[in-house]
Order: C-alpha cells, then sequence, then structure tokens
C-alpha cells in the first residue's frame, strides 16, 4: 500500500498533530520524518489532551506501530522523558510499538549550549530559534560531524565520540562566546545511561518502512513544523533547519519517491506563526487577541512547546498556493475553521502589494517579502457555532462558501475542516 503524508502548510502549528491521530486509526504504522524536540503535537482524546514533541502522534492508538525516521534529531533525555510522561498516563510504550531509526542523529548538551549562546550573540537579529540545540545537530549532521543514534549500541565507541564531541564544542563555547565549558566526563555518562534504556528501540528506519509497504500496509508520514519554515523553501532564514515538506519525506525515512499517494496540507482557517521573521498577514490588536485567544484554553494560540503566544493573523492563500506547489499537495485540511465564527466579515489575502504591484507568488528573498502588503477579499462571516456541526449540511451557508473560496483559489479539495481539538469535531467534505 503507498505512503500517505501530513504536511504543515504554513508556519507549523496547524493542528497536524490532532489531523494525524485522526488518520492514524485506518494506519498500520506512523513515522516522523524531519525536526527535533522543537515540534509540538497537541492529540485530544475525550478530556486527555497529549503533548507530543519526538514520538509520532499516532502512539495514542493501542494497536499503530510507530518509527521516528533517520531525517529526526533526536534529544535522548527528551525523547526518555517523553515515554516517562504516556507512561505515567497509562500509555507504556515499549520497542515492539515504537523504534528509532539507527541513522537519526542526537542532539547532546553542547549542541543547546551552542543554540543559546549562537542566539544571545545575534542581539535584535535573533531568529527566535526554540534553544534546544535543534541548529546545530543539524549542522553537524551536514558538517558531517554528528553524533548518530546507532553509537547507543556500542557503549565504548559511545563514551569516546561523546568526550570527542563535547571537547571540541567546547572549544568554540568558551573561545567565541566567552561561554562556560560542558563536563566532557559528566556528559559521556548520562549518555550511557541514555544508551542502555533507549538501544532496544533501535531499528533500520528504511528496512522497516519498505517492508510495510511491501506487505500492503498503510503507512503515514507525519511532518514537523510546516512549508513556510523549510530550510529551502521558507522565510529564511527565519526558519528551522531541517526539510519539512514532501522532499524530506524521500531523505527523511530512506524511501523511492514511487511510494508517495496522498499528500495532505494541514493549514488553519487564518495564519500563525512563532519567532520572528515576515508575516504578511500579521494582526495587532483587539483583532489578534480575537483570533490567538488569552491562553485559558489549550485550543488557544499558545507554542506547545515554547507557551510563547503566536503572531496570528488573516489566512493567506499567497502562502499556501506557495505550499500547494512546492509539496504537490492532493489535498488540504482546514483546521480551527470554528475560531472564525462570530465575524461579520473575514479578510483573506488573495495576493501582495509591493512598490505598486501585485504579486501572486510568494517572494523569498527577505527584502521583497518585508515591502509586501496584504491584499484581501472580504468574505461574509458567519454567526453560528459551529461546534457541533458533523455534516457540511449543519454548517452556515458562508462557512461552507468560505471552504469553496479557498478550493477554487488554490485548485486543491478540502478534504475536511476541524470545528474543534477532539477527534469527532471534524466535518468531511
Amino acid at each position: 500500500m503507498p505512503l500517505d503524508i501530513v504536511l504543515g502548510a504554513q508556519w507549523g502549528d496547524e493542528g497536524k498533530g490532532s489531523i494525524t491521530d485522526l488518520l492514524a486509526e485506518n494506519a498500520d504504522m506512523v513515522v516522523r520524518f524531519s525536526g527535533g524536540d522543537n515540534a509540538g503535537h497537541t492529540v485530544t482524546v475525550g478530556d486527555q489532551t497529549f503533548k507530543l514533541h519526538l514520538i509520532p502522534s499516532g502512539i495514542i492508538h493501542d494497536d499503530t506501530m510507530c518509527l521516528i525516521g533517520n531525517g529526526v534529531v533526536l534529544n535522548p533525555a527528551v525523547f526518555l522523558r517523553e515515554l516517562a510522561g504516556l507512561k505515567d498516563r497509562g500509555i507504556d510504550i515499549g520497542p515492539d510499538r515504537l523504534k528509532i531509526s539507527r541513522n537519526t542523529h542526537l542532539i547532546t548538551p553542547a549542541h543547546i549550549a551552542l543554540d543559546t549562546a549562537k542566539e544571545a550573540a545575534r542581539g535584535d537579529g535573533k531568529i527566535g530559534t526554540t534553544l534546544r540545540g535543534i541548529g546545530p545537530a543539524y549542522l553537524d549532521k551536514i558538517g558531517r560531524a554528528g553524533v548518530r543514534a546507532n553509537l547507543l549500541e556500542d557503549p565504548e565507541q559511545l563514551a569516546d565520540t561523546i568526550q570527542a564531541h563535547v571537547a571540541s564544542h567546547n572549544e568554540t563555547l568558551t573561545k567565541i562566546y566567552g561561554a562556560e565549558p560542558l563536563d566532557a566526563d559528566a556528559i559521556a555518562t548520562e549518555f550511557l545511561e541514555h544508551a542502555r534504556k533507549i538501544a532496544p528501540y533501535l531499528a533500520d528506519g528504511s528496512v522497516m518502512v519498505d517492508k510495510a509497504l511491501k506487505a500492503d500496509q498503510l503507512v503515514l508520514a507525519e511532518g514537523a513544523q510546516g512549508t513556510m519554515l523549510d530550510v529551502d523553501h521558507g522565510t529564511y532564514p527565519f526558519v528551522t533547519s531541517s526539510s519539512p515538506t514532501t522532499g524530506g519525506v524521500i531523505t527523511g525515512l530512506g524511501i523511492g519517491p514511487g511510494h508517495l499517494r496522498n499528500i495532505l496540507g494541514v493549514a488553519k482557517a487564518f495564519s500563525s506563526r512563532v519567532g520572528s521573521g515576515p508575516f504578511p498577514s500579521e494582526l495587532f490588536g483587539d483583532d489578534a487577541v480575537r483570533l490567538r485567544g488569552t491562553g485559558a484554553n489549550p485550543w488557544d494560540e499558545f507554542g506547545t512547546t515554547t507557551g510563547r503566544p503566536r503572531r496570528v493573523g488573516w489566512l493567506d492563500l499567497v502562502v499556501l498556493e506557495h505550499a500547494v506547489r512546492i509539496n504537490g499537495l492532493t489535498e488540504i485540511t482546514l483546521t480551527k475553521l470554528d475560531i472564525l465564527s462570530g465575524l461579520e466579515e473575514i479578510p483573506v489575502c488573495v495576493a501582495y502589494e509591493k512598490d505598486g504591484q501585485r504579486i501572486e507568488h510568494l517572494p523569498l528573498d527577505l527584502p521583497s517579502l518585508e515591502k509586501c502588503t496584504p491584499v484581501y477579499e472580504v468574505l461574509p462571516g458567519w454567526s453560528e457555532d459551529i461546534m457541533q456541526a458533523r455534516t457540511p449540511a449543519e454548517l452556515p451557508e458562508n462557512a461552507i462558501k468560505y471552504v469553496q473560496f479557498v478550493e477554487s483559489y488554490l485548485g486543491v479539495t478540502v478534504n475536511r475542516a476541524s470545528v474543534g481539538p477532539e477527534r469527532d469535531q471534524n466535518v468531511d467534505f
């Protein structure tokens, strides 16, 4: 059976976790292919809310196999804390249900220290990193100086590698950033303890996915972050350090493109982003509070990983056109349609204007994008509460027209809209 993909079509935080959880009910395997614990996927089941950072969202289903692919960078301490947290809530996950690719690169305390030091040195030019060592870990990976998970099966080599790794990064920390050096021996000891617990979870991820596909199993690839944070196709340098787009699936799992079937882009019915960088349709004041919420509800717009209030704005179809083109999206799911209830009018960005000219495709060079102002088409809103709707017939006419407007502009089917945080709060079209 082919492989289906769930991707973020905006700046991340689109609600991919809840959609992956929904689709995982029919999947045999759910796999993560990029990012690290800078991702935050929220899954709501009844009165329980699960916040996942490394473990694929399909893990909430008892009979679903999960894999952390080689495109991910993994902090062993965070992984073990996440396992323990799930166990405390009655979900005890062993190596029979969860695997980590041996080619996955590890995040160390040296990466986190470097991340913190580099961001502080940027001053007013901060990127807005989560300070979790993601960028430095990917930098080591590309620089052929990374620490891969397969070393967790070889304690002696692991200890030597970690000590040399920390000693090397201490040079940078002390001589360039004036930071305190890290204790290489203590970190090596810490990683030996991690190895004892994590080694049983290791597997050849590429072979594992290939066997599942050849056995006619449904494999669901779960993206982290979003298209606009892609290191090549996002708002560089205000991006993540990996490829959360379709291309990242191929390299992040070790499979060929012939396996791909449905490529689902998840987008909010409005826009949001965390961190610095251009955001053409951004709102401020009362309109922003209206979309963001106050933080009292887990459904409000505050980062799952960072807790930071998200920047919010109206839906930007220029961004979504970019995501459709870059990823080859075959369908789109709109989340949080319910948040728009009660608005008399809903502006939608359909183009940009720069220097008196209309722009309909996203410019990725920062000087151009920062000069762009949104061109809005204003759609009629609706007053009804739609959180109980489960079929299109139960939605107000103007909510249907909003969805149809998005479909018409993008030329891609909107297959579903979420109207609340729980599994069953979805309307399928």
